[in-house]
């Protein structure tokens, strides 16, 4: 047994050693049949690699088909903090996880797409995980942004498309610009799609994708930075050692030197070859050299993609080179730069193959590949985390304001815009939601010429209107292009300025009934009238209101007598208040005329209170009729009985009238404050007219100051009320100072567009504190003659205040100008006002009087009349 054993052991020892050297030879065998059929294994992986693909995909397209989409509309005085703006990143990151555990990492994203296609200056939008929705419905940026569901956008295909994807190149750990809120990192993004042409197929769409990363790749990231900044250490080293040991063999080479060892008697120390100390590689700190990367916090992997679109060749292209020119807003020692190859004069990248497919595949899908650089941390995205702030300045597109049409009846001309790209045109607002315009601006700036062009625009439309300008001097301006056939049968001239030796003037009786007018509104309204011209409420005249009342009433019913009875010629006018009241035949045969008509408390007034009035007592209300009826313009006018003037029938029927008050003295002011009144009592009284059915009508009120002066409360009430009636005022100033505090408090509350001109500063102050100062009134003091800032009401929202040019009548209209037919036209607005010579008229109105008693005693002599008995009559004395 003792001499087998060794034998047995080396018989293992051999065993063992044969099973290694068998191992090692069959790897050899293995590694040698893989080499020589190395395409079997290249399939194998290949096989492998794009069945994974294949599954990772379909994955992928799977959740993506889960995806919602947001929408973020910011209002104009959005202006967030860095701190909500941070935190709206960290939302967005943390949101691109809340996918279930099988999605694959590139469908983990949240997408923020910036959009142009002419509805809007740049669409904010984002898109993620259905299950982040809840998470980024409530933004930190509080109600100054309103977040609502989007719907998927379809879009039409284009001719003429580009596309890029953007890489972080220069430094890659150093971080991007940090870009100011103010003004806003979005500026020249969206200065970039500004002059963008709907019309025109223009589309611009940027797409910034922001993913977490896992925890391996940012290890292997800093593993593959580290290792690039030793080796770059390293080579610094070896090449500051070269230099050196170049310099000492320099140094031992030269002349100098060995002169200097010939003419020593004896060697000094170190004397022979140098010995060079090469440097030693420096310490790499893990903070320089991996830089942003250092830290985990708020560390995320991005992707931009970019795509522009157009129906015309080359804007597309020139599209993308402006975008390109605005992400570099951003760059720093870290920049945004297109990703591909350059050969010569062509570009090969996204758009070209092979990888044009990829890019096509992550558009549409909503997938994140991003480049291995593109690493940024959240506050070098805070540009674009966040819609257009107030800081930002937005271009006006054709959606936010349209176009102006000739002769579109929807639209009512507000002036010329000029785009960013230079280009000019004629933009409106919508006729339905222009309500009321305040116009403001110097003598000359422009202010009645634009009004003009925007009523101009609309007779020709088929709207009605009416202008009322105290100076007569809209009526020659505008008559070359109101010279139409088609407009000449709609169009009525009240001049009451008394022009040449007899001019031809209309009529108008406020208490006319024969159109049909309610009596107690009637009286109202010129009751009111008087008041207001001459500053009188129940606390200064009582007692003079209650005579003008009582007096107004008994005349009114009066026409109303006469009108029933077909004698509408025989009606009392305004200057028969005097008769009234100091004439007792004329009184008695009135008001026993009128006696059923007239309620138990009037009669009571005239039987008890009447009497006891002095004399002196009705001086206060007479003297105005009588400067009234001193002037004969004022008096053919207003001593007409059946006057041809009425505004309701204007408003219904579409016309244009022009009104010219003859001054602004105190007689113009009273004759302007009843009509005044008379309009509003006609805009009221259209509530017998379904609101379906009313016509809209715009009335042009020109010298506001000249005419609030005369009537304050009406032009308030004006502006306050006539909305609800479609009477929609347009009212123009020099100074909004100098209205009543009534009138410019309802103007400025009530105004759907407020423009203004050049001018000081104080007069502009006002107009521009609505505005928040911006623009400030120094720059509007600087405009240029006809330039306007005007703020609009379009689709509910305010637009502007913009920088409009106003509209010239010799630019706008030039095609519209009849100047040959000009005469034609003032004969037919004469006509259609049936204006008089002024002789005629001056001489029926002195004849009124006496037609009306004569009416007087042939009513009450056919019994027509309420019979009087003894004391009824006494009742009258």
């Amino acid at each position: 047994m003792d001499s087998a054993a060794p034998y047995l052991s080396n018989r293992a020892d051999q065993a063992a050693a044969g099973q290694v050297l068998g191992l090692v030879t069959g790897l050899v065998n293995a590694a040698d049949w893989l080499y020589d059929h190395w395409y079997l294994l290249a399939l194998v992986i290949a096989v492998c690699w794009g069945v994974g693909e294949r599954a990772v995909r379909r994955l992928a397209a799977k959740a993506s088909a889960e995806r919602m989409a947001l929408e973020l509309v910011a209002s104009r005085h959005f202006d967030p903090g860095l701190e909500h703006i941070f935190r709206r990143g960290v939302q967005l990151a943390r949101a691109s996880t809340s996918m279930p555990w099988w999605v694959p990492r590139r469908a983990k994203t949240v997408q923020i797409r910036l959009r142009a296609d002419g509805s809007a200056p740049l669409r904010y939008r984002v898109e993620g995980p259905a299950g982040g929705e809840r998470l980024l419905s409530i933004t930190p940026f509080g109600p100054d942004v309103t977040v609502m569901r989007a719907r998927p956008i379809v879009d039409e295909p284009r001719k003429h498309t580009v596309r890029a994807e953007f890489i972080l190149r220069g430094k890659p750990t150093a971080p991007l610009r940090e870009v100011p809120l103010a003004p806003d990192p979005l500026q020249p993004l969206i200065d970039a799609v500004a002059d963008l042409r709907a019309e025109l197929g223009d589309l611009a769409e940027i797409r910034l994708d922001i993913q977490r990363a896992p925890k391996w790749a940012l290890r292997a990231r800093r593993l593959q930075l580290m290792g690039a900044a030793r080796r770059s250490e390293r080579r610094e080293a070896q090449r500051a050692a070269r230099w050196l040991r170049q310099d000492a063999s320099g140094i031992e080479d030269s002349l100098g030197w060995q002169l200097q060892q010939l003419l020593t008697d004896r060697p000094t120390a170190g004397a022979g070859r140098r010995l060079v100390m090469p440097p030693v590689p420096r310490r790499v700190e893990p903070a320089e050299a991996l830089g942003k990367l250092a830290e985990d916090d708020h560390l995320v992997r991005v992707q931009l993609l970019v795509m522009c679109a157009s129906n015309t060749e080359g804007r597309a292209e020139a599209r993308l080179a402006q975008l390109q020119a605005a992400l570099d807003v951003f760059g720093g020692r870290s920049r945004w730069a297109m990703r591909g190859w350059r050969l010569g004069p062509w570009r090969l990248g996204a758009d070209h193959w092979p990888t044009r497919s990829g890019f096509e595949r992550r558009w549409d899908l909503g997938h994140c590949q991003p480049p291995r650089a593109n690493w940024v941390r959240l506050d070098e995205l805070t540009g674009l985390l966040k819609p257009p702030t107030a800081h930002c300045r937005l271009p006006v597109l054709a959606g936010d304001l349209p176009t102006f049409a000739f002769g579109d009846p929807e639209l009512l001309l507000q002036g010329i815009y000029r785009g960013p790209d230079g280009r000019e045109r004629l933009v409106a607002t919508y006729a339905e939601e222009t309500l009321f315009e305040v116009g403001v601006g110097r003598a000359g700036g422009g202010k009645t010429e634009r009004a003009l062009a925007q009523a101009i625009g609309w007779a020709h439309a088929g709207g009605g209107l009416m202008v009322v300008d105290p100076h007569r001097d809209s009526w020659p301006r505008a008559m070359p292009f109101l010279a139409h056939d088609t407009l000449m049968q709609r169009i009525a001239l009240v001049d009451l300025n008394g022009l040449g030796t007899n001019p031809r003037v209309s009529s108008w009786n406020p208490l006319g009934m024969h159109h049909g007018q309610a009596a107690h509104e009637v009286v109202e309204a010129v009751a009111d009238a008087y008041a207001s011209a001459l500053a009188w409420d129940d606390a200064t005249a009582p007692r003079a209101l209650t005579i003008l009342t009582a007096a107004l009433s008994v005349l009114v019913a009066v026409n109303e007598v006469a009108c029933l009875a077909g004698r509408p010629d025989a009606q009392a006018t305004i200057f028969h208040v005097r008769a009234l009241l100091t004439d007792e035949g004329f009184r008695k045969a009135a008001l026993a005329a009128v006696a059923g008509r007239l309620d138990e408390e009037s009669r009571a007034w005239w039987k008890v209170v009447f009497p006891t009035l002095p004399p002196d007592a009705f001086a206060v209300v007479l003297n105005p009729i009588a400067r009234l009826a001193a002037n004969p313009v004022t008096r053919a006018f207003l001593g007409q009985p059946a006057g041809v003037y009425n505004i309701r029938t204007a408003m219904d029927s579409r016309m244009v009238v022009w009104v010219c008050p003859g001054g602004n003295g105190p007689t113009d002011r009273l004759l302007t404050a009843l009509l005044a009144r008379d309009l509003l009592r006609a805009a009221r009284s259209r509530r017998d007219t379904p609101e379906d059915k009313r016509v809209p009508f715009r009335p042009y009120l020109d010298e506001l100051i000249t005419l609030t002066g005369a009537a304050p409360e009406t032009i308030a009430a004006m502006f306050e009320d006539l909305r609800k009636y479609r009477v929609h005022i347009h009212g123009m100033t020099q100074l909004l100072p100098r209205l009543p505090s009534a009138v410019r408090l309802s103007l400025m509350q009530n105004a759907s567009t407020l423009a203004t001109t050049a001018g000081s500063k104080s007069a502009i102050a006002p107009v521009t504190a609505e505005w928040g100062d911006d623009p400030s009134p120094d720059r509007v003091a600087s405009l240029d003659r006809f330039e306007h800032y005007v703020s609009m009401s379009v689709h509910g929202r305010r637009v502007g205040p913009i920088q409009l040019r106003g509209p010239h009548l010799d630019d706008v209209f030039a095609a519209q100008a009849r100047p040959q037919q000009v005469p034609a036209l003032e004969q037919a607005a004469q006509a259609n006002a049936q204006a008089l010579p002024l002789n005629q008229l001056t001489g029926r109105a002195g004849e009124q009087l006496g037609r009306v008693i004569a009416f007087l005693a042939d009513h009450t002599s056919d019994g027509s009349a309420v019979p009087l008995s003894k004391e009824k009559e006494n009742e009258w004395n």
